[in-house]
């Protein structure tokens, strides 16, 4: 395997734009795959990615575009896969050709919908990749950030560490700083949890509640992801690491975060589907909830913020009663 060769961006939204920044500081050149020929056209035009992150500028020699997603994995060594979660299946469906003998990099923070896999093992299970040959970029990392070369920090696990020796030199510039880890299960799952409570950190927001109160809420809330990790990858990690709670806390107080604001609109009396209609961008922890609440079927860990959010979500109980029930839980 050629590593880490020709590397491929797949996606257009802002996370992808983002790695394509990162990408480009440290190689001469990218391809990018974007579903739209009328983006790429755009693109092309104004120097720019025309709907996410305008204000970051490439030098568009240095990009080869496609809206052949077959074609991209033909040309390409490394594919970059930055799509929301909900969308990967429509988009993985068009491939005839094979990815076995591809190195993939996921940066999507998500689970598959319906399948309820992780994303990592959805690559292995349908598309025959072997998981030494697939990593994840975890966070606390925003896009706007990274727009703005603000210092950040990101995570690359996978199961062959020597491969990420060779990955990390991608993904390491005057701004970004990266760490190695094999504990990809553990590190995909808490990067959905961690969507699932900022949504909750939103709603609480919107509903007046305080910074005392989140302290409360966020403290809580890393406990419940630890049991969860715990049970479904039981590896030995730490918790408080970055890639954990500082993925968190970022989630759940940025302004930058969709998922805090989606959860913010809904606490200030939105629908969920109002809220939905009115995002820009998807926030991925509204199908994480469910996904999260039908895996935790089978183990049965104790999840009261995860099960307060879903009858928020998909029982339409009243968010006012539910968080009021939920703040009698906490320690």
């Amino acid at each position: 395997m050629n590593l880490p060769g020709k590397i491929a961006i797949m996606g257009g939204g802002s996370w992808a734009t983002a790695l394509a920044k990162i990408v480009l500081s440290t190689q001469d050149h990218i391809n990018w795959y974007m579903r739209r020929p009328d983006r790429i056209a755009d693109f092309k035009q104004v120097g720019h990615n025309p709907v996410y992150l305008s204000s970051v500028k490439f030098d568009t020699d240095k990009i080869t575009f496609y809206a052949d997603i077959n074609q991209v994995i033909n040309d390409s060594d490394t594919l970059i896969f930055a799509t929301p979660s909900p969308f990967l299946k429509q988009h993985l469906e068009k491939i005839k050709t094979r990815l076995s003998d591809k190195c993939i990099i996921s940066a999507i923070k998500g689970i598959v919908p319906d399948e309820n896999i992780l994303i990592t093992d959805y690559f292995a299970e349908y598309y025959q990749v072997p998981h030494e040959n697939i990593a994840i970029i975890g966070g606390p990392c925003h896009a706007e950030e990274i727009a703005l070369e603000r210092l950040s920090y990101v995570t690359l696990a996978c199961s062959d560490i020597q491969k990420l020796d060779v990955l990390a030199s991608v993904f390491s510039n005057h701004y970004l700083k990266n760490s190695l880890s094999e504990d990809v299960a553990g590190i995909e799952y808490a990067a959905v949890l961690k969507n699932v409570y900022s949504i909750v950190a939103g709603i609480c927001h919107g509903m007046k509640y305080g910074d005392n109160f989140q302290a409360v809420f966020l403290s809580n809330a890393i406990k419940e992801m630890r049991r969860f990790v715990d049970a479904v990858h039981p590896i030995e990690r730490d918790i408080t690491d970055s890639v954990y709670l500082g993925d968190l806390l970022v989630t759940a107080y940025s302004r930058f975060s969709r998922n805090r604001t989606f959860g913010t609109m809904i606490g200030k009396g939105y629908s969920v589907k109002t809220a939905q209609l009115e995002m820009e961008m998807i926030a991925e922890g509204y199908y994480g909830t469910k996904c999260i609440y039908e895996i935790n079927e089978k183990y049965n860990v104790d999840m009261p913020i995860l099960n307060a959010l879903y009858e928020i979500l998909y029982d339409k109980r009243s968010p006012i009663t539910v968080i009021r029930e939920l703040t009698e839980t906490f320690i």
